[in-house]
């Protein structure tokens, strides 16, 4: 007998309750010798143990129970004594309740309850459960109903968070009631009367005070800008939206801000009043009160601290539970590594700009130290390495910037074939089938030749070197049935393959060869992000992406890519590289001190002037207060109020327009729309050697010139 002696790759199959099922002594119950069971019996238990959650099975009028491992974690310590037991000596405390499940489901029945409360005994003291109970009936080898299978979900952390958050949210009641027994006893910050045509504000004392107005300060000419000053930055948008929709439609105004004191500090308020109108609906008056709800605030925010402490301890006592949905979490995985790739990109890649920029500079200064220089290249290889990991990291991340032109598939396997043979090796043929009339498709050229050359590389591996790999290209329609699923929108697709006869790979390992740092190449041969790029480019480029494969039998990639419409992109030649310096001056606007140490002396030793700013709210400060630059080179992602989008769009309306060039190791998309860069945008990513940086500012400058 098979059953239940090999796993075939399933672990329930050959945890504790599969050995304990395999050494219970069936012969004392009704159903018999282990050996005898039915094939429909078998089955269901096999289905069981293969569950995440928890499930039992009750056989036979007695309900003899048989469960899974998760349900010997529920059964608490009840197990392992419930194995072979009749359900209502197991569970004695709801026999009545195990009787009715067992007599509706043998009847061909099914039950079901949400948040079901009963009374247990699993450690040997009495406890309020709460559980999601499903109950349906399992058939024998003739069809009649002969068990029932459960699935038993717990959701008593779940029902104590709710009544914890009932608790809070009656608490925040009578916090609210409080409140307003608190603004019906007087909590009055003043009155005013705002005279809309001569624009002046007339109040009482209090009024003046809370708005900090000078003690001689007339109250009956008030200044409204100066009230203005004194509200919150953050507030003062909103309320002026308030206070304009009040004057164009009426109604009551009703606007919640922060005031500063004379001491600095804020006190939150609640202005009241409403709009009074002439004749002619021309607004006329703007009486109004102000109440003091600072306290209310305090107590609201604070309640939302607990609410979220209440919320992580509730997420930490449902956090087994969590468990049972990891087959549905699998089909989110790639999306949450991305997310998490993308956000470490950015000072991943500036660690690495600071240990490129200081090798460099030391190379530089030890020009005649052999020992030093080979050391210094060591290290810079290595710094090349961990950048190409990054960039295959953000790939698969879909956060890479793109700079998409339209193309068809001709001009894409221009030039491509020499460079694939080279790196293939003499041993490989290539078969390129292209249609007569390809359609064109909107891609970044230099990701998808990569893209290629990936793939190609995979396929020569898996034919150990020798044989013909199929390149091809091809004009298809995909209706709402084939792109059902796959994030894609029925219409004319672009299918560019490639084909391999290769050792091919099983269903297990196809599952997984699109995940970062997957790979069945040995140690030091591969680092299992080369399909994970290929991936990433693909779904971020709009398309889809799909592997077919088996054992002995080749593999083939089909990468689909929208038709475009548009004009197909002309041929630029590449612009020669300049390592040649200049005297213009440049703006170097960077947060990180160490990478902008580095850039400075790269650009001040190639003849460049340089003004600094450590952020864009500074150099925007420099521009405005005069300080002319002919090239401004930011960072892309800074804190402060200014962004380098902005710096980018204050330097296009100059006249002349001064140039900009970004860096960054990860845009964040606010210098691209879902990380498309636009022709006119031009971005040096780190990490960036010395040539590569003057080469770029060079170039960019001279472009600049021309327009």
């Amino acid at each position: 007998m098979q059953f239940l002696t090999q796993n075939h790759g399933c672990s329930g199959w050959s945890g504790e309750m599969a050995e304990r099922i395999r050494a219970f002594d069936w012969s004392l119950t009704e159903l018999g010798s282990f050996d005898t069971w039915s094939r429909s019996l078998r089955s269901s238990v096999q289905l069981l143990l293969a569950s995440p959650v928890p499930l039992v099975m009750l056989w036979g009028r007695p309900g003899y129970m048989i469960y899974n491992d998760a349900y010997s974690v529920f059964a608490g310590g009840r197990h392992p004594y419930l194995l072979g037991s009749p359900v209502e000596l197991g569970w004695p405390e709801v026999a009545e309740f195990n009787r009715n499940v067992v007599d509706t489901c043998l009847a061909g029945g099914t039950l079901s309850y949400r948040n079901k409360e009963l009374e247990l005994l699993r450690n040997g003291q009495p406890e309020a459960v709460f559980m999601d109970l499903y109950y349906s009936p399992v058939a024998d080898d003739d069809g009649v109903p002969a068990g029932v299978l459960a699935i038993v979900v717990e959701t008593t952390a779940h029902m104590t968070s709710e009544r914890l958050r009932e608790q809070a949210e009656a608490a925040y009641r009578a916090d609210n009631e409080r409140v307003r027994l608190a603004l019906n006893a007087g909590a009055l910050l003043g009155s005013f009367v705002w005279d809309i045509r001569a624009n002046l504000l007339s109040g009482d004392e209090r009024f003046a005070r809370t708005f900090s107005y000078p003690s001689e300060q007339s109250l009956e000419l008030l200044s409204p800008e100066f009230a203005a000053t004194r509200i919150h930055p953050d507030d003062l948008p909103e309320v002026t939206r308030l206070v304009e929709q009040a004057l164009r439609v009426g109604g009551p105004f009703n606007a919640q801000y922060r005031i500063r004191r004379a001491d600095d500090s804020y006190c939150w308020v609640l202005a009241s009043g409403c709009c009074e109108f002439d004749e002619q609906r021309q607004p006329l008056r703007f009486p109004g009160v102000l109440i003091d709800i600072h306290e209310r605030k305090i107590a609201e925010e604070n309640l939302l601290k607990f609410t979220r402490n209440l919320e992580q301890r509730v997420a930490d006592e449902v956090e087994g539970r969590l468990a049972a949905e990891e087959q549905l979490r699998q089909s989110q995985k790639l999306e949450a590594i991305g997310g998490l790739t993308g956000g470490v990109a950015h000072d991943f890649n500036n660690l690495l700009q600071v240990i490129a920029g200081n090798l460099h500079l030391l190379a530089r200064h030890e020009a005649g130290n052999a020992n030093v220089q080979r050391r210094v290249g060591a290290a810079l290889a290595a710094v090349e390495r961990g950048a190409m990991l990054s960039s295959q990291l953000l790939a698969f991340a879909r956060r890479q910037p793109l700079s998409p032109a339209v193309y068809n598939t001709r001009q894409i396997y221009q030039g491509l074939g020499e460079l694939l043979q080279r790196a293939l090796g003499e041993t490989i043929q290539i078969d390129v089938q292209l249609p007569d009339d390809p359609w064109c498709i909107s891609v970044d050229r230099n990701q998808l030749e990569n893209a290629l050359l990936n793939l190609a590389i995979n396929a020569r591996d898996a034919m150990h070197g020798e044989g013909t790999i199929v390149i091809s290209g091809k004009n298809v329609v995909l209706d709402r049935f084939v792109c059902a699923g796959k994030g894609i929108s029925a219409g004319d697709y672009v299918r560019l393959s490639v084909i391999d006869p290769g050792e091919g790979m099983d269903a297990a390992t196809l599952k997984q060869a699109f995940e970062p740092f997957f790979t069945t190449k040995a140690d030091g041969q591969g680092t299992g992000l080369g399909l994970s790029m290929v991936f990433g480019f693909v779904k971020q480029s709009g398309g889809h992406i799909e592997m077919t494969s088996e054992v002995g039998g080749g593999t083939c990639v089909h990468m689909y890519f929208p038709r475009s419409e548009r004009a197909q992109s002309r041929e630029v030649p590449p612009r020669g590289v300049r390592h040649t310096g200049g005297n213009e001056t440049i703006l170097v606007v960077e947060d990180n001190e160490e990478v902008r140490d580095t850039a400075v002396e790269f650009l001040q030793a190639s003849g460049y002037q340089v003004v600094l700013a450590a952020n864009g709210d500074s150099a925007m400060q420099l521009l405005l207060d005069g300080v002319a630059v002919d090239l401004i080179f930011t960072d892309v992602v800074m804190p402060g109020l200014i962004k380098s989008s902005d710096l980018a769009a204050w330097a296009k309306v100059q006249v002349p327009a001064v140039a900009v060039l970004f860096t960054s190791g990860h845009t964040r998309d606010i210098i691209s729309d879902n990380h498309q860069l636009s022709p006119d945008t031009h971005l040096l990513s780190k990490p960036y050697s010395p040539d590569t940086l003057l080469s770029m500012i060079r170039n960019v400058l001279e472009e600049g010139g021309r327009g």
